[in-house]
């Protein structure tokens, strides 16, 4: 009976070239990924891209079709992902504020409260939105 050997001629990575070469994968994949980001929006249409300025547009043009009355679901259903979401209790009254940007106070990137118009709902219906509103509360 005759065996013979046979060597692999395949060459095997190293593990520190296998660590760079998964570290390159990692880097590559990050930067070919970040540029793609998908909005979805109150109608359930999805853009590739949105722009700030069409954003608050869309949230002014929502708020402004809203009826009082309206419960927080169906108001989310409308509006997608408020930019802040708050619970407050006051004198054993529970409230739930949402706020969506719809200006630009600082060209900062970010979204601050006093760029969002807030929608006030009491005991699960909505009462009013804006500052007076929400001043209304803190009185």
């Amino acid at each position: 009976m005759n065996l013979t050997t046979r060597q692999s001629t395949k060459k095997r990575l190293t593990p520190v070239a296998l660590c760079g070469a998964l570290i390159l994968t990692a880097t590559l994949s990050t930067s070919l990924l970040s540029g793609c980001v998908v909005v979805v929006d109150g109608d359930k249409k999805v853009s590739s891209e949105m722009s700030s300025s069409e954003r608050e547009q869309s949230n002014r043009t929502s708020i402004a079709g809203l009826s009082l009355g309206s419960d927080p679901a169906s108001v989310l259903s409308l509006m997608g992902t408020p930019d802040f979401d708050e619970n407050v209790t006051i004198d054993d009254v529970h409230y739930r504020i949402l706020y969506y940007r719809t200006q630009r106070v600082h060209k900062d990137g970010l979204t601050t409260k006093d760029e969002c118009t807030p929608l006030v709902f009491i005991g699960g219906e909505l009462i009013g939105w804006g500052q007076e509103k929400l001043s209304f509360l803190q009185n």
